[in-house]
């Protein structure tokens, strides 16, 4: 009996991806105790449900329904919002949140003149 070997393929297999994504990594500034209170006092205080309005209609996700929500910076860090101001908080889904921080960061980049 003749063993037939197979040759290894010459092409490593690919994720897909043409350069792989940096691992995420929480910023450190989000797990301190003075931005967890923060937070607390920012979702308490919209009941934890998202706060985004669209149309006229608030969004209806909420933590009671299983909901992720996030306490967000009304004028972003980056651009000089108060850090700890329960006043420069909102409560946010996370959907609403990514949406938020793109519309944030398209328009830095648009005022740099990109």
């Amino acid at each position: 009996m003749v063993k037939i070997t197979t040759l290894k393929p010459l092409v490593p297999r690919s994720s897909g991806y043409t350069v792989m994504p940096q691992p995420k990594r929480a910023d450190a500034e989000l797990q301190t105790a003075e931005h967890k209170a923060w937070r607390l006092v920012v979702c308490r205080r919209a009941q934890w449900q998202c706060q985004w309005v669209e149309n006229g209609r608030r969004c209806q996700r909420s933590a009671a329904r299983g909901d992720r929500m996030i306490a967000d910076h009304i004028i972003e860090r980056a651009d000089g919002g108060a850090l700890y101001d329960p006043d420069n908080g909102q409560c946010l889904c996370t959907q609403h949140n990514t949406l938020k921080g793109v519309m944030a960061r398209t328009a830095r980049k648009d005022g740099q003149g990109g």
